[in-house]
């Protein structure tokens, strides 16, 4: 009877020591791991405390992935790669001169000012209330500063910290008005086509004007998160999501590309956000109420834009993305290039270059990819647009005020993201085809392949500081890195081919702190 005894005593005290050992050791440790006053929850309260200590934070969420040797995202930042010093600025290799800019605003705002009082007395007469904001032109506002920092080589420096300021701009800002974008107006014969670059329609897009007199452009969601493209879907028909949008500049951020204006996610009231305020009659007009009770819209253009298409609140909350717009064409001209590597838009055309083996060799005796660094900013484009899958590149646009050598612009991205089963290798024909690649960017690429840097943790980090995390579903962030490894594997077989020399271009003076290691 005692031995019985005895072995029962012994169980438990097994039992409770598993139990300290295995549960309340790892809760204690993870306890004193965790800073003062954090928490698992959002509170407004770390506004203004440990999120503003976070670089790139743009909401107050604060379970953002890190290890315990602190942000993966922080470190790649904090990098050598990440840290070279551009050549210092004149006013050549500024897209504008504060003067100019401010004068150009304050111009704009008088406009809006006497548009803004015929329109409400236009409302009246037709027993309509619009809202009277008040705009506050501030000097100082994130997107003025965004628009003075745009230079020859990037929207913005690595280091800017008013690009955090612009997305919590655009997250927060009051909404003032609402109007269809000026290249959908194109479309239809009904706006002043000097602010159009290319005419691209088959989107539904608005243009908000924030209480700052910022301007962001609305991409609403259209397709749940973790929906892919079905597999018999043409590039050209696929579906636009807003949340590839948000990826694309996260994604561009994180390659230090910066040729992505800031995109950050946002709820969109679209009865008090959108039609309350709009002054413009057929944007009113495309507005109604579905059987649930919900607030829908659609956009009139050439070709899906139909109340079968059309977005709705749940019952007047819509997500989707916000792109800060770039300095108007009057003020920064841009023109828009067809991409050389162009797809067919029909179902059964083919380009050239998908059957020409000799295409690039041909294509650098042209202008203007026989010089400068044109050819070598379409292959980072390529790159880039094969991360994120995106298969309609169909044109490329650069200011004009930098001529030949300026960067491209990777604008409209919201085609990206749309299969994580699916790597399209038809992307990176231009750097299948040219074999060549900027040394900075093959740096940072095998960087990003490192298991401390790696891109999905990265991107999984800076991800979830947006106000719609999770951005992307855990089987795009795979993706990420697995054709990280076909763009490296692409690059070697170049130099097993050709050799290092002719493959690796220098475009830039190597920071002295750079390891071999990374090379």
């Amino acid at each position: 009877m005692r031995r019985d005894r005895l072995l029962v005593a012994v169980t438990l005290v097994a039992l409770l020591a598993a139990d300290v050992h295995f549960i309340l050791l790892p809760r204690l440790r993870t306890w004193c791991h965790l800073p003062r006053g954090s928490c698992s929850c959002t509170n407004s309260s770390l506004e203004n405390t440990s999120a503003a200590t976070v670089p790139w934070t743009t909401s107050l969420n604060m379970t953002a992935v890190s290890t315990e040797r602190g942000s993966k995202l922080e470190r790649l930042f904090r990098h050598p790669l990440y840290n070279i010093r551009p050549p210092d600025l004149g006013p050549e290799e500024r897209l504008l001169q504060e003067d100019e800019l401010m004068n150009y605003c304050k111009r704009k705002v008088s406009r809006w000012e006497r548009l803004k009082k015929f329109y409400i007395e236009a409302a009246e007469a037709s027993n309509i209330t619009i809202p009277d904001h008040p705009v506050t032109f501030d000097p100082e506002a994130s997107w003025l500063q965004f628009h003075l920092g745009i230079s020859r080589y990037a929207l913005y420096s690595g280091d800017d910290s008013i690009i955090d300021r612009l997305l919590r701009d655009m997250q927060r800002a009051t909404i003032i008005s609402a109007d269809f974008t000026q290249d959908e107006k194109a479309l239809k014969g009904a706006c002043d086509c000097s602010q159009v670059v290319k005419p691209s329609g088959l989107h539904l897009k608005l243009a908000l004007k924030l209480q700052d007199f910022g301007k962001a452009m609305f991409k609403p969601m259209r397709q749940e998160r973790h929906e892919e493209t079905p597999e018999n879907f043409f590039y050209f028909v696929d579906f636009q999501r807003h949340n590839a949008e948000i990826a694309a500049f996260h994604l561009d951020r994180v390659l230090d590309f910066r040729r992505v204006p800031p995109v950050t996610g946002r709820f969109i009231n679209v009865t008090g956000e959108i039609l309350d305020i709009t002054h413009n009659e057929e944007l009113r007009s495309v507005f109604f109420t579905s059987p649930a009770n919900n607030t829908c819209f659609f956009a009139k253009c050439l070709y899906v834009c139909k109340s079968e298409y059309a977005v709705c609140g749940h019952p007047d909350l819509l997500e989707g993305s916000m792109s800060a717009y770039l300095p108007g064409l009057s003020i920064a001209p841009r023109i828009s290039i067809p991409n050389p590597w162009i797809r067919a838009y029909s179902f059964t055309g083919r380009q050239e270059w998908e059957v020409n083996p000799l295409y690039c060799d041909n294509l650098k005796k042209l202008y203007p990819y026989n010089s400068g660094n044109r050819l070598l900013n379409i292959i980072d484009m390529a790159i880039f647009d094969f991360l994120t899958g995106n298969m309609d590149r169909h044109h490329y646009e650069i200011f004009t005020k930098f001529g030949d050598d300026g960067f491209l612009l990777h604008l409209d991205n919201a085609r990206g993201f749309g299969r994580h089963s699916h790597d399209e290798v038809s992307i990176l024909a231009p750097l299948t085809q040219c074999c060549m690649i900027k040394r900075s960017t093959l740096f940072r690429l095998k960087l990003l392949a490192q298991s401390e840097y790696r891109l999905s943790d990265v991107m999984r980090e800076s991800l979830s500081r947006d106000p719609l995390t999770p951005v992307l579903t855990e089987e795009h962030l795979q993706a990420l890195d697995r054709r990280l490894g076909h763009v490296l594997r692409t690059v070697g077989n170049c130099v097993k081919k050709l050799g290092e020399p002719q493959v690796l271009i220098t475009d830039f003076v190597e920071s002295s702190r750079v390891t071999s290691s990374h090379r």
